[in-house]
């Protein structure tokens, strides 16, 4: 008897045939469940009206010349065309005279295309609003803010700054080292300074028991974080929690911790869910456009690696139809084919001399120590092979290939169908 198992890809999906009696569990949450009981657009109205630990945005926004939104980059699948119209309304609700710029938030990423920004907001909103860009090495666009407890010197973007109300959207979901994306994660990495990022993603860091998926106390990267924000005057947050079918279920506004707290909460109640060890896991990295490359694809990866036995494989469905994803990133793993050595000279550096991708490669190097990774995509077979992964054109030949490299009669298997959008304790 077989089982048939689906995987977002890209904007479609994969399919495999397993072995039923191989197959342990197919890991998926409770997100794709759940049935919200309001529409999105409602449930963003409900939230900015009700906000938690704040005034109401309208009034938050009376007698303020410069306001800035914080929102999410292409890399991200905010549902911008909803909750951009409700947020611009809110704030011209209180003040019609507002100059309002929007500020996306790159991080260290590319920054998008026209057709990304189209895609994302919409005509109406690239017509008649002002749009910006961050660029985390324009050393002109930056203000200091000061030295964090931890050593770093932080610095953000001037639109950011300057504003007189400073507000951001984002959307909520299991992060890999920050435990959970939203909030803080606005300010830094979202509109930081390169440098301000390295340090914020460096080795000791990276390396810390409490920088994992679905944890936010004591983690240093997360601690870090909400120094930024709250030294940048980040006032109001607008967040919301998406299914799998990117569809927002519900939504958070107000105070940035508080708002951002009731957020994680519901999420974990949804997304929490035991290991299931086995020795073949298959992942996807959620599809569009979370799997647009490869520097992305480790997402997936560091959640598969949490119910993977130690010497088992990892196979992961994940487009990358960008490639890479960072050119960093892919030099130090194609420069090097030791992947020992690569974590050794990752561990040596101090937070000063964090390097760009950094982070990423250390995670992926931890997981590659422990694990054969097989990768599903669209990107060329060298690079996948440069990069220390295992190339596959299906699902289904992955699995044989897993079976040959563990040289198992009967490997046992767990599916996890939305790698990003579980935490596995």
């Amino acid at each position: 008897m077989t089982t048939t198992v689906s995987f977002p890809y890209g904007k479609t999906e994969r399919t495999c045939t397993l072995e039923t009696s191989e197959l342990k569990a197919v890991i998926t949450g409770s997100l794709k469940d759940y049935q919200a009981p309001l529409s999105q657009a409602e449930l963003v109205s409900h939230a900015l009206a009700n906000p938690i630990g704040t005034q109401r945005l309208s009034e938050m926004a009376v007698g303020k010349k410069n306001i800035t939104i914080i929102t999410s980059d292409h890399t991200r699948p905010m549902p911008s065309r909803i909750t951009m119209p409700l947020l611009l309304s809110e704030i011209r609700r209180g003040n019609p005279a507002a100059d309002i710029s929007i500020l996306v938030a790159t991080g260290t990423h590319r920054a998008a295309s026209k057709d990304e920004l189209l895609e994302r907001f919409g005509q109406e909103i690239i017509s008649r609003e002002k749009i910006f860009i961050h660029g985390c090495d324009d050393r002109e666009s930056m203000a200091e803010l000061g030295t964090s407890p931890s050593g770093n010197a932080i610095a953000i973007n001037k639109l950011a700054y300057e504003a007189d109300l400073l507000i951001a959207e984002g959307f909520i979901e299991p992060h890999f080292f920050a435990g959970f994306s939203g909030g803080r994660k606005s300010i830094m990495p979202g509109i930081a300074s390169r440098a301000s990022i390295m340090y914020n993603h460096c080795a000791p860091w990276i390396a810390d028991p409490h920088s994992v998926m679905g944890t936010l106390e004591h983690n240093p990267i997360h601690e870090d974080m909400v120094y930024a924000a709250q030294k940048s005057g980040l006032a109001c947050i607008l967040n919301v929690v998406l299914n799998h079918k990117k569809e927002i279920i519900s939504a958070y506004a107000g105070d940035m911790i508080k708002a951002h707290a009731a957020g994680t909460e519901f999420l974990s109640k949804l997304c929490c869910c035991p290991a299931v060890p086995a020795d073949i896991v298959i992942v996807s990295n959620g599809g569009a456009p979370l799997d647009q490359n490869i520097y992305q694809s480790v997402k997936g990866m560091a959640t598969a690696s949490r119910t993977c036995r130690k010497g088992g494989v990892i196979i992961i469905a994940s487009q990358c139809a960008d490639g890479h994803g960072g050119e960093g990133f892919y030099r130090t793993f194609a420069c090097e084919k030791d992947t020992q050595k690569i974590m050794d000279s990752i561990i040596s550096r101090s937070p000063e001399d964090t390097v760009p991708d950094q982070w990423q490669s250390q995670i992926l190097c931890g997981i590659l120590l422990d694990h054969p990774v097989i990768l599903v995509s669209d990107a060329p077979k060298k690079m996948v092979e440069d990069m220390h992964l295992i190339p596959a054109d299906s699902i289904d030949e992955a699995v044989r290939l897993a079976r040959s490299i563990l040289g198992l009669p009967s490997p046992s298997i767990t599916a996890v169908t939305d790698g990003p959008s579980v935490i596995i304790k």
